[in-house]
């Protein structure tokens, strides 16, 4: 990524109008042009030299480290998005978000909400299954909650053999790869993470086929796959997966749908009346 100076430049100067010096914690002072920040205050509360803020606004300083980019944004009061575009603007990937966790945003249960008849999963970015509709649960199983990785679809897909039943065989080394490189897509954008890299040291030392997938470095976040499930009360099901990147990238919405020219439809709707009764395991 290159750092674009002007727009950068330009960025600082406009947060910097934007903010005031009771908003930064700062006396309001007498005779001040502007009720925004001055350049030498935007410095002192990011902690770094007068001079060298001074030639970032003027498009001449040096490419700042994300360090100084969390500084700025820190005493510029800049929202997430902001903060992101910051980065961006310096030729600086932006930190991956630590905010959503296992919050799911009221819009994306709303939407579960209003597809009772296609099975719809809300999973985190690592894998783990936040929420799910009744037709999803019906189709892929209940997802167990008590252990610390129990409702992850990664874990649960290479510790637990019971979790591959319901997939042909011939497929199950295609979901491992499937698997493996969504969730170092995932990784990648958690640098540092100690929830993703506890994950991954997890998988390390209970899957011997996990760590030889891991150490081919594939990466792939998944937007759309076709998958069959082997369902044991309406037989074998072809689905296509779509999934949905919630904005901030760490959610998504996964919609099981029938692909066109199967009697997946008809068998969804046979489920739908079967109910919950039994169904396979998640995965």
């Amino acid at each position: 990524m290159k750092i674009d100076r002007e727009a950068l430049a330009d960025f600082l100067r406009r947060s910097r109008d934007r903010v005031s010096p009771q908003e930064a914690g700062l006396p309001a002072g007498p005779r001040r042009r502007t009720p925004g920040l001055r350049r030498e205050e935007v410095s002192q509360l990011a902690g770094m030299s007068a001079d060298y803020y001074t030639r970032l606004e003027q498009a001449r300083g040096p490419q700042p480290s994300p360090e100084m980019l969390a500084a700025l944004a820190r005493a510029l009061r800049l929202s997430e998005d902001e903060r992101d575009h910051l980065h961006l603007l310096a030729g600086r990937r932006p930190p991956a978000s630590r905010t959503s966790g296992d919050h799911v945003n009221p819009a994306l249960l709303h939407l579960l909400d209003q597809l009772p008849a296609t099975p719809v999963q809300i999973l985190g970015d690592l894998g783990d299954v936040l929420a799910q509709n009744p037709m999803a649960e019906a189709l892929l199983g209940g997802v167990c909650t008590v252990s610390e990785h129990g409702r992850n679809v990664v874990w649960r897909w290479f510790t637990d053999p019971a979790q591959r039943v319901a997939y042909p065989p011939e497929e199950h080394a295609y979901y491992s790869r499937l698997h493996v490189a969504d969730l170092r897509a995932a990784v990648g954008r958690r640098t540092g993470d100690p929830a993703a890299t506890r994950l991954v040291d997890r998988l390390k030392a209970a899957s011997n086929e996990f760590t030889t997938l891991w150490d081919l470095h594939e990466v792939a976040v998944r937007r759309a796959t076709r998958m069959r499930v082997l369902h044991p009360l309406i037989g074998p099901v072809d689905l296509d997966c779509q999934v949905l990147l919630a904005p901030e990238g760490d959610q998504r919405v996964v919609l099981h749908t029938p692909p066109v020219g199967t009697d997946t439809a008809e068998r969804l709707a046979l489920l739908k009346i079967v109910g919950t009764g039994q169904f396979t395991p998640s995965g």
